[in-house]
C-alpha cells in the first residue's frame, strides 16, 4: 500500500518547481524610467490570492509547539512550526513578501486578501488585545503597500494595483463576534485599509464592513462580503431573515450591486473569509443567509465569475446545488428557508483536527457520489458532455443515446451545469500544514489593452459606485432576482469567455524540508538561524496529470467532483502498483475463474484531492490512515 501511495506522492509533486518573475519589456522600464510606471501596467491575466497569515509577534523559534511556540524550549523552525497550532512567525510573513516581490508583483492585476492576519487567542498569559489585532493587520498592509507601491521615494507610496482586503474573524475581538455596524471594527479597518477602500465606498463599508473594487475598469469588480454576518458562530447576529438584521442589509446590498453591474455589463468576483460550506456536520453559515446567497448566485451566474474564501485551512472547492434553494414564504419580504439539516452541526473551527477536516473532506465526496451522472452511454470528455455517437458496437442505439444524455443535462441544468455553483476555498499562510500562496490565470481574450486600474487612478477614470451606493439603500419588498435572459449566453463561470477562471497554480513551502537543508552545525537549536523561503509549484490545475482541468468553469469542477466521488474509478483514474504487480495480479485472477468478486481499485483523484487539501503535509502514512477511513 506505502508503495501506490508513494507512486501518487510522486505524481502530485512532479511539477515542483519555482516560476521565476518574467523581466519587464523594454517599453515597461522606459515608461518607468520616465516616472510613469501606472502607465507601464497592463493586464497579464493573473491574480494572487493570500489567506490566513495570522501574524503572531511573540513566537519564538525554538520553543514549544504545546506552548503556542511562545516559550519553553521546543522544535518551533525559524519560519513557523508545520503540522501544529502555532502561528506565523515574523519571519515568515517578511520571507512570503520578499517572494512575492521577487516572483509576482510584475506579474499580477490585483490581490484577494481573505482575511485573519491576526494571531489566535491561543495563551492565556499573552492575551489578544485591540491594539495587537490593530497592529498586526497594520503590519500587513504595510507589506502589501511596500510590495504593490510604485517605485518610488515619495512618502505617498501609490499603489500600482488594487488590493481587495477583507474581515476575518480573527481580526475581531472577541473572535467571531461581530456587531451590527458602524462599530469599533469597522471605523478602524475604514482607516487602516483607506488605501484599499474606494473612497466612495468608505461609508458604505463603515455602516457594515462590506465594499467592492473596480479591478478592471468598466468590467471586472471583486467584491468583499462580510462574512462575519452569515456566520453560523456569531452570537451577535442571527442569520439574514429579519430586517433588522445586518445580514439581511448585506444580501440586498449584494443584489442590488450585481443587478446594476448586470446593466453596466461589468462581472464580479465574490469574497469573503468563511466559505459557505454545508455538508455533513459542518454549517458554516446560518441557513437563511446560505439560501439568498445560492438565489443570488443562481439568478446572477450571468455576473459572477467566482468565489473566493479562506478560512478553514485546507484546500478544496464547494459546489452549491440550487436544488437545495428552499425559500418558502416572500410575503413582506420575511422569506422563510425550511431546512432538514441537523442543527448539532459542528461551527467551532478553531477546534478543527486533521481528523475532523478529514470527515468534513469525505462528506463532500458523499454528496457528489449523488450527484447525477451520465449514463455510461454518454462519458464525459474532453470537448463536453460526450457525444452520443462514441461506441458504434452499443447496443444502445443512437435515438436512446440521444435520450438518456437529454434527461442527464435536464438534471444538471443543462450543457453547461448551470444548476451548481462553485466556491474555491484557498489553504493559508499559516502552517497548520505547509504555508501556500494561489496565483489564478484568467482569460483576457480582447482585454490586453483594457484601461487598467493605476492608469484609471491617474486619468480620473468615471466611476458609477456612488450611484451603486445610494440605489442600494432603496427600500422594498424582498423580492427574487430576475434571472438573465432567455438569448443570453452562459455566463463565464460556465464557459470559457473573458474573465473566465482558466487555472490556478498552488505554491506552496516546504518548511520541514528548507529547515533540513539549511546551513546548520551539528548542536544548532531549532530555529536558531534564518532559513530562506522557497515557495514551490504543488500543481496546476490544467497542466497536472490527475486534475487534468482545461479550465475552472463550474462543468470542469462538476467532472472533477464525480471522479473523485466514484468508488469503482475508471481506468486512467485507477491508483495502482508496479507492471509486475499488476502481472501477478492477472495470473492470479486467471487461475480463480470461478470467483467472480470485482476488484476493489482505489480513487487515485480522491487521493490526491485529500494530499492537496493538507498541502503534501501528511506523506504516505498519513494519507494512508485516512484515505479509505475517514470517519
Amino acid at each position: 500500500m506505502r508503495f501506490l501511495l508513494s507512486l501518487l506522492v510522486a505524481a502530485v509533486a512532479a511539477s515542483t518547481v519555482t516560476v521565476p518573475q518574467q523581466p519587464l519589456s523594454a517599453e515597461q522600464a522606459q515608461l518607468i524610467q520616465n516616472g510613469d510606471e501606472a502607465a507601464s501596467r497592463r493586464l497579464h491575466g493573473r491574480f494572487l490570492h493570500i489567506t490566513d497569515v495570522h501574524l503572531d509577534s511573540f513566537y519564538r523559534p525554538g520553543s514549544s509547539e504545546n506552548k503556542a511556540c511562545h516559550r519553553w524550549k521546543g522544535a518551533a523552525g525559524y519560519l513557523g512550526a508545520a503540522g501544529s497550532e502555532c502561528d506565523s512567525p515574523q519571519a515568515l510573513v517578511n520571507e512570503t513578501f520578499d517572494w512575492i516581490e521577487k516572483n509576482l508583483k510584475d506579474q499580477i492585476d490585483f490581490v484577494v486578501w481573505t482575511g485573519d492576519s491576526a494571531r489566535h487567542d491561543n495563551d492565556e498569559r499573552i492575551p489578544r488585545s485591540q491594539s495587537q489585532i490593530e497592529e498586526f493587520n497594520q503590519i500587513l498592509v504595510d507589506k502589501f503597500v511596500d510590495v504593490f507601491s510604485k517605485r518610488t521615494n515619495e512618502p505617498t507610496k501609490d499603489l500600482l494595483i488594487p488590493i481587495v482586503p477583507n474581515i476575518g474573524n480573527n481580526d475581531i475581538m472577541p473572535h467571531n463576534i461581530f456587531t451590527k455596524g458602524p462599530n469599533v471594527w469597522t471605523r478602524k479597518y475604514a482607516k487602516l485599509w483607506k488605501k484599499f477602500i474606494p473612497e466612495h465606498q468608505r461609508h458604505t463599508f463603515v455602516e457594515g464592513g462590506w465594499f467592492w473594487s473596480e479591478v478592471i475598469p468598466g468590467k471586472l469588480a471583486v467584491v468583499s462580503l462580510n462574512t462575519m454576518y452569515f456566520f453560523e458562530s456569531n452570537n451577535a447576529v442571527d442569520g439574514c431573515k429579519a430586517k433588522s438584521e445586518p445580514g439581511y442589509h448585506q444580501m440586498e446590498w449584494l443584489r442590488v450591486q450585481l443587478q446594476l453591474m448586470r446593466e453596466r455589463g461589468m462581472k464580479a468576483i465574490l469574497m469573503g473569509h468563511v466559505p459557505p460550506a454545508r455538508s455533513g456536520d459542518k454549517r458554516n453559515w446560518d441557513e437563511t443567509c446560505w439560501q439568498k446567497y445560492a438565489l443570488w448566485l443562481l439568478q446572477y451566474r450571468d455576473v459572477v465569475v467566482g468565489s473566493l474564501y479562506g478560512h478553514m485551512n485546507i484546500d478544496h472547492f464547494i459546489l452549491q446545488d440550487t436544488h437545495d434553494i428552499d425559500i418558502a414564504d416572500f410575503e413582506d419580504g420575511e422569506e422563510t428557508p425550511s431546512s432538514s439539516q441537523d442543527d448539532n452541526h459542528d461551527d467551532n473551527d478553531d477546534e478543527l483536527t486533521t481528523q475532523s477536516r478529514t470527515s468534513y473532506l469525505a462528506s463532500l465526496r458523499d454528496e457528489w457520489s449523488r450527484m447525477p451522472t451520465p449514463p455510461s452511454c454518454v462519458p464525459l470528455d474532453s470537448d463536453g458532455w460526450a457525444a452520443v455517437d462514441g461506441d458504434q458496437n452499443s447496443p444502445v442505439n443512437s435515438w436512446e443515446k440521444e435520450r438518456k444524455k437529454r434527461q442527464f443535462l435536464k438534471k444538471i441544468g443543462g450543457l453547461w451545469a448551470e444548476r451548481y455553483a462553485v466556491s474555491l476555498v484557498s489553504p493559508s499562510v499559516v502552517p497548520n500544514y505547509y504555508p501556500t500562496l494561489r496565483v489564478f490565470e484568467y482569460n483576457i481574450t480582447g482585454l490586453e489593452n483594457a484601461i487598467t486600474w493605476a492608469q484609471a487612478r491617474t486619468s480620473g477614470y468615471p466611476s458609477s459606485a456612488r450611484e451603486s451606493e445610494d440605489a442600494s439603500k432603496t427600500k422594498s419588498k424582498f423580492k427574487i432576482p430576475e434571472p438573465p435572459a432567455s438569448s443570453a449566453p452562459p455566463g463565464p463561470a460556465y464557459s470559457n469567455q473573458p474573465l473566465t477562471f482558466l487555472s490556478y497554480t498552488q505554491y506552496y513551502a516546504n518548511l520541514t524540508r528548507l529547515e533540513q537543508e539549511a546551513d546548520k552545525k551539528p548542536g544548532d537549536k531549532p530555529g536558531s538561524k534564518p532559513v530562506p523561503i522557497e515557495f514551490e509549484v504543488e500543481y496546476h490545475t490544467r497542466d497536472d496529470d490527475i486534475y487534468r482541468m482545461e479550465d475552472l468553469t463550474v462543468r470542469s469542477f462538476f467532472k472533477l467532483a464525480t471522479r473523485i466521488a466514484k468508488k469503482d474509478p475508471n481506468k486512467a483514474d485507477r491508483l495502482e502498483g508496479s507492471d509486475d504487480e499488476v502481472d501477478a495480479m492477472k495470473k492470479k485472477k486467471k487461475k480463480k475463474k470461478k470467483d467472480k468478486k470485482k476488484k476493489h481499485y482505489r480513487n487515485k483523484v480522491w487521493y490526491a484531492f485529500l494530499d492537496r487539501a493538507f498541502v503534501g503535509f501528511l506523506g504516505d502514512d498519513g494519507l494512508e490512515e485516512i484515505a479509505d477511513d475517514p470517519a
